[in-house]
């Protein structure tokens, strides 16, 4: 009777394993991002949009985009563009903070300033209900 139970036991373990070793593979991976960045701008793509509603737009569940700053950086811009109209919503050491496109910055949006040093998720929102292919570009530049 034993014998049957560990047969039993020995499966579900199996599909946990693998079922942890999936979730663990579908993280976000994660950019370093210092005073060097190269290239300048580095460009990310992605979709933009979720099912999540939130007061940035429709976005993911998790990060489209996680950056670690290395260290405190006096300037840097993130930029985001896509056919619909994009959000970018930024979890980070200071806070969480909502882009929201204007017509200042041509129907992108973007934050650019001092970052200080610490891991920042990205969440690449969309203000309609549909899904659309987005540009990130990060860039320590001013225009």
């Amino acid at each position: 009777m034993k014998t049957l139970r560990l047969l039993a036991i020995v499966p579900t373990a199996l599909a946990m394993s693998l079922v942890f070793t999936e979730a663990n593979l579908a993280q976000t991976p994660t950019i370093q991002i210092n005073r060097n960045l190269q290239p300048d701008p580095l460009i990310l793509n992605g979709k933009s949009g979720g099912t999540v509603k939130s007061n940035c737009g429709n976005i993911t569940t998790e990060p489209n985009q996680v950056i670690q700053v290395t260290e405190s950086l006096p300037y840097l811009r993130l930029t985001v563009e896509s056919q619909g109209k994009p959000t970018l919503l930024i979890d980070g050491p200071g806070g969480r903070f909502c882009v929201l496109a204007d017509s200042y910055s041509g129907g992108k949006s973007e934050l650019s300033g001092y970052w200080q040093a610490g891991k920042y998720s990205l969440y690449v929102g969309e203000l309609s209900q549909q899904e659309y292919n987005y540009t990130l570009s990060i860039s320590q530049k001013n225009k």
